[in-house]
């Protein structure tokens, strides 16, 4: 079954490759802001929200809106760093979304798809990406070759690398990459069910050398408690934010967890 989601979404993005969506003609800066330091220092709970619309899971999130609004909502509640969605199928997102959010913000961002080719990674650099998503089970499963070499290419193209895993055995080929932001998704993309024990599982008599963020399925205060006791240092907020009905007051009171 995990091979057929994953497939799915491998063949998503060859799809939107061939189509000509990360054609972009355009050179925007990334931000000036680091994320890594910003984790380090930030005396609350460090949240980096995401601006999507739809996803494989939940279908439609929330009616199509001006991206660049929602942005500045999040960066009102306190977020500081934000996940705009590149990828158009099952997920309704865009470069030019990404675009428009780069134009109206200076918080790192980072460019959410299932990457897949170096053609990606240049239309990141063009549109002012700070992180690319990379997710190490695309790898592992052969779907893709040699996560070195590309994590080298992004880093050639001035992109921090955004690792994900889901598993323990997956977080232990993690931490021997040059990523620089460790993903625990607590989603199993097998199923699409969520468990936010597995942060903790994965995490269990791990000594800290990388900085881990927590993804997927972050809704309440209690969630955010508990993944930082489980030891996450940052949160990936989507759905539950942008199904609220107020995004600003969503994300302030889950950035004052702690």
């Amino acid at each position: 079954m995990v091979e057929n989601i994953l497939r799915k979404l491998v063949n998503n993005s060859q799809a939107a490759i061939d189509d000509g969506v990360y054609d972009v003609n355009i050179k925007l800066q990334k931000s000036n802001k680091d994320f890594l330091q910003i984790i380090k220092t930030n005396i609350h709970a460090t949240l980096l929200t995401e601006v999507k619309f739809s996803s494989p899971s939940l279908g439609k999130i929330r009616t199509l809106s001006d991206p660049s609004n929602i942005a500045h909502q999040m960066i009102a509640g306190g977020a500081k760093a934000l996940s705009v969605l590149t990828q158009p199928h099952l997920f309704n997102g865009s470069p030019e979304y990404f675009m428009q959010v780069r134009q109206s913000v200076d918080v790192p961002l980072l460019m959410k798809d299932i990457m897949i080719d170096t053609v990606q990674i240049d239309a990141a650099e063009k549109i002012g990406a700070d992180y690319m998503l990379v997710i190490q089970s695309l790898f592992d499963q052969g779907f893709l070759k040699d996560i070195d070499e590309f994590i080298k290419y992004g880093h050639s193209k001035g992109l921090k690398i955004l690792l994900e895993v889901h598993t323990k055995q997956e977080f232990e080929n993690a931490l021997n990459t040059k990523a620089d932001l460790i993903g625990i998704n607590n989603r199993n993309l097998d199923t699409l069910e969520i468990d936010l024990k597995t942060t903790q599982k994965v995490l269990e008599g791990y000594k800290k050398t990388r900085l881990i963020l927590a993804e997927s399925g972050i809704e309440t205060v209690e969630d955010i408690q508990y993944l930082k006791k489980c030891g996450a240092d940052a949160f990936l907020v989507g759905s539950s934010i942008m199904k609220s009905d107020n995004i600003e007051e969503h994300v302030r009171k889950l950035v004052n967890a702690y």
